[in-house]
């Protein structure tokens, strides 16, 4: 069955609705918790509990659709309401249920359901919080298509569930480190004998989660790509007997071996592609801290040059001044006699002096500086190198586990062997003969 719900107020436009003449059947199937018989006075009942709260959307509309295909008694629309209502933590508040039946595009009259609840809980005064509404009704409708064993559309399949011939590199990591959860692998078995309705679409929907449909020794099971087996009675929770009647013989089926090849030679290729891509993403990174690091040493010299042209300006201003302290003429005389002059030129000679160190410190500091911010990049790319090694051989190891080599011929041994013993003669006759004198 198909779920939609949504958060609403306006009950007595959403009364209207649900009583609408142009269904060919119209049946008010249960009113719980209201004192109203009809739906407009069972909504009005809402509105006036939610005009002492906040709440604007005082009601929760579902409306509840079997699949086109399938026939669902009013059993069967009752208990998936009241597992809906459970699920969405509505149990126990007033509640309307309406059946309407009306024709399809084929003309056929099918039938489908809506049930609305009132959200105010009386008792705290206050709309009771709906979170996740979508995804809880979704898993809902998957385990009535399941249970119910109605064909499931291929849509409602967990997404979650990826094939791992699609992986991205954070994907396969994350799945190596997670390794399978059972509830998981169940799921994707159901969704798959859910969604098909033959072997091969079952083998499909299978495949898209990267199992190999196959036989075993004693039926049907799907292999991944680690070799794992998984009879497909169990893990659907069937009997042996239905998946016989649904996907017929077996004999033609690739055997385990065969298929798990199949499964870890898909995986492989993927690896293979990870590993090229990561190369092509080194390559692209280490292209662009080598334009960072040119940039950086062009940015440097012009620094370095442009401290020279400052401190070359100082200076000559610092000596024009300290000239100036020097006076001339009569005064200058004057100056020389009482050792005025003398005085002056020590001082000027302190301050050349410690120019001379200050504009030395500058230098050095702007060159520590430079030193240290390319030392940085240096380390970003030794990082980056090192990740990226990391990385590839991870990927490397990966795809020779998947695919380990193949073992030696009795020719290639023999021709290995033979290679050993004419290495060994070489080395003994080196030894006899002593080292060379040649020049």
């Amino acid at each position: 069955m198909l779920f939609v719900g949504n958060q609403r107020g306006g009950g007595k436009n959403l009364a209207l609705h649900l009583m609408k003449e142009e269904n060919e059947r119209v049946e008010i199937h249960d009113l719980r918790g209201f004192a109203s018989d009809t739906l407009a006075g069972a909504f009005k009942e809402s509105y006036a509990i939610s005009r002492a709260t906040k709440c604007k959307q005082h009601l929760f509309s579902l409306s509840i659709n079997p699949s086109p295909r399938e026939t669902a008694s009013t059993k069967d629309f009752e208990d998936a309401i009241a597992r809906a209502e459970e699920t969405l933590g509505l149990s126990g508040q007033p509640r309307a249920i309406v059946f309407h039946e009306k024709a399809g595009d084929d003309g056929k009259i099918r039938r489908h359901a809506h049930a609305v609840w009132c959200r105010i809980n009386t008792e705290e005064m206050k709309a009771i919080q709906l979170s996740f509404t979508k995804r809880k009704l979704m898993e809902l409708s998957r385990d009535l298509y399941i249970e119910h064993d109605w064909k499931m559309p291929r849509g409602m399949m967990d997404v979650h569930s990826k094939d791992p011939r699609n992986f991205s590199l954070a994907e396969w990591q994350q799945a190596k480190r997670a390794g399978k959860d059972p509830k998981e692998v169940k799921g994707i078995f159901k969704d798959a004998w859910a969604v098909s309705d033959s072997r091969a679409g079952f083998a499909n929907a299978l495949a898209e989660r990267g199992y190999i449909l196959s036989k075993g020794k004693r039926g049907h099971v799907a292999v991944d790509f680690k070799g794992e087996v998984y009879p497909v009675s169990r893990w659907v929770e069937i009997k042996a007997k239905q998946v016989r009647a649904k996907l017929g013989g077996h004999a033609d089926l690739p055997n385990v071996e065969q298929a798990q090849a199949t499964a870890a030679g898909q995986v492989a290729y993927r690896l293979k592609e990870l590993h090229a891509k990561q190369a092509r993403k080194e390559r692209v990174e280490k292209l662009k801290l080598a334009a960072q690091r040119e940039d950086l040493r062009t940015q440097q010299q012009l620094e370095r040059q442009n401290l020279v042209k400052e401190q070359m300006a100082r200076k000559a201003a610092e000596a024009a001044e300290r000239e100036a302290r020097l006076r001339k003429g009569l005064f200058g005389l004057l100056d020389r006699v009482t050792g005025k002059r003398k005085q002056t030129l020590e001082q000027n000679q302190q301050e050349a002096n410690a120019a001379k160190v200050r504009d030395r410190q500058e230098r050095a500091q702007i060159s520590q500086a430079q030193q240290e911010r390319l030392n940085t990049l240096r380390q970003t790319a030794e990082t980056a190198k090192a990740r990226h090694t990391a990385i590839k051989t991870e990927l490397r190891q990966d795809y020779q586990w998947l695919m380990p080599p193949d073992p030696p011929t009795p020719e290639q041994r023999l021709e290995a062997f033979k290679t050993r013993r004419r290495n060994q003669e070489q080395s003994r006759t080196r030894s006899r003969d002593g080292p060379s004198m040649e020049m």
